[in-house]
């Protein structure tokens, strides 16, 4: 892929450079050719800075270190400037090889490397001075796709009030969406970037994982679910602007009280949990529908089936498995496996059925103090929302995979739950502790998965810090009598005492 762009100042390329940012990750090279004044400084600053989060952070010239590194930045970025090397030899002396694999490369004077092969390179030839440049992109890879989206999002923002705005990295979860900020004088927003999900691999009955465990396709599922918590007085975020095709959407910024932090800086959080499981226990009282109308379409909120609980359990046999032996599952075990689960998921698919958002825990919700009753408790993340047992947000909350919950407030937060449903003819409390800890017990056998996975294909090994806390809340869900078949299962081929050093 190339194009040709015209900067007609300083300020214009420096934007360019920062956008371009938002879409770096370790692995990625950028090549700045050009002769002196044409710019190629001002670019990889411009570049680093917008990494760092700061106009003022510092990026010196690597003239004569030739490769100068930056570890604090969003992503690690080593800034080279070849303009010295006179050999193929000191060129390999400089370790890129090495760099690449945990920093994004920024190279000045990069005539020496041009022949180097690179899957996700983009070359940016610079000319022109003064009150212009030109600039000649040519693009592979990975950088060939954010070019092409970056100038959809622009386009997509032009159609908006927010064309002018300043955008900054928010964040880039574990599946294809990403998050920026918008800022304007005086206000902000969040610019949702999902893309229609690509089909994966068929893994079972022909279909994608995603197909199987009903993952959200595009966008459309995100405008469709908050509207209707917003109409029903949740605080879910606005759609302010969105287009369906593209996989853009301009959406209230709730701030960033968000529970998980909260945590972590041990502030006082009975009164957030609490709002939060209130507004649990109302979401499960009130009739949800399967069908809401998306700009003439309809989108369909797909039923939490067993086929889809089934694949989602899955993933320890396919990838916790092997991370903690080495090997496959033996196939009498996994039979085994599948046998027990298909006694028990069938027992969270009675009663009355409600919007299970799935996604419900401290990452995703957010405390706004200065709102009222249910209305404090942000809701986001959303998009993946089924047709469920009202128990297992409940497990996704209490049973929180980043952060630790007590014991005793977890219990103490269950009982206020159902105290809150207890005039509710639709809640049965027998019924629900065991479909509470059948879905905690499946809920936490899937993140098991999703953690190993994580590590192993994506090489996100951070994920793996949380397994023990997993770990513990499975075994607490497999205390209940009514899983006694299962917990033999586990105690028999993965014991908690292995699963804890996993």
């Amino acid at each position: 892929m190339q194009v040709t762009r015209r900067f007609e100042s300083t300020a214009a390329l420096e934007g360019f450079a920062a956008q371009l940012s938002l879409f770096a990750r370790p692995g990625m090279v950028l090549l700045l050719k050009g002769d002196l004044g044409t710019g190629k400084s001002t670019f990889a600053r411009a570049f680093i800075r917008a990494l760092a989060g700061g106009a003022e952070f510092d990026v010196p010239s690597p003239t004569f270190t030739l490769v100068q590194t930056y570890d604090e930045t969003r992503v690690p970025v080593a800034h080279a400037d070849l303009y010295r090397i006179g050999s193929a030899q000191e060129l390999d002396e400089l370790g890129f090889d090495d760099l690449i694999r945990t920093h994004v490369l920024a190279v000045e004077w990069p005539e020496k490397m041009l022949d180097q092969a690179h899957a996700d390179r983009l070359l940016i030839e610079l000319s022109g001075s003064g009150t212009h440049r030109d600039a000649v992109l040519t693009a592979a890879g990975a950088w060939e796709q954010a070019l092409a989206r970056n100038d959809a999002m622009n386009g997509f923002l032009a159609t908006t009030r927010w064309a002018t705005a300043e955008r900054r990295f928010l964040e880039g979860d574990a599946s294809f969406r990403r998050y920026e900020t918008l800022h304007l004088p005086g206000e902000a927003a969040i610019l949702m970037d999902m893309p229609a999900r690509p089909d994966g691999p068929p893994v079972k009955y022909g279909k994608p994982y995603s197909a199987i465990a009903h993952l959200a396709e595009d966008i459309r599922a995100v405008i469709a679910i908050n509207s209707l918590l917003c109409a029903r007085g949740y605080s879910a975020p606005q759609a302010e602007a969105y287009d369906l095709a593209q996989g853009f959407a301009v959406m209230e910024d709730l701030g960033r009280r968000v529970y998980g932090g909260m945590m972590r800086a041990g502030e006082d959080m009975r009164e957030p949990m609490a709002a939060a499981v209130a507004v649990l226990a109302d979401m499960a009282q009130r009739d949800w529908p399967k069908d809401l109308p998306v700009d003439g379409q309809t989108y369909r909120v797909p039923p939490y089936d067993v086929e889809a609980q089934l694949i989602e359990v899955d993933l320890l046999p396919s990838w916790f498995w092997p991370h903690l032996n080495g090997t496959a599952i033996p196939a009498a075990a996994l039979a085994e496996f599948e046998a027990l689960w298909m006694e028990l998921l069938p027992l969270t698919q009675k009663g009355h059925r409600v919007w299970a958002l799935r996604d419900y825990h401290s990452p995703n919700l957010l405390w706004l103090p200065e709102r009222e009753g249910l209305a404090r408790v942000g809701i986001i993340d959303t998009q993946d929302a089924l047709m469920g047992h009202p128990a297992y947000d409940l497990a996704s909350m209490l049973q929180d995979a980043r952060v630790d919950i007590d014991f005793a407030f977890a219990d103490e937060l269950y009982a206020l739950y159902c105290a809150l449903r207890k005039d509710d003819p639709n809640f049965e409390r027998a019924e629900f502790d065991v479909a509470y800890a059948i879905l905690g017990a499946q809920r936490a056998t899937k993140i098991l998965g999703i953690f190993a996975r994580l590590s192993k294909r994506d090489g996100k090994h951070g994920y793996l810090r949380h397994i023990p806390r997993v770990s513990r809340y499975l075994e607490r869900n497999l205390a209940h009598p009514r899983l006694s078949k299962l917990k033999h299962w586990f105690d028999t081929h993965l014991p908690a005492a292995r699963r804890e050093v996993a």
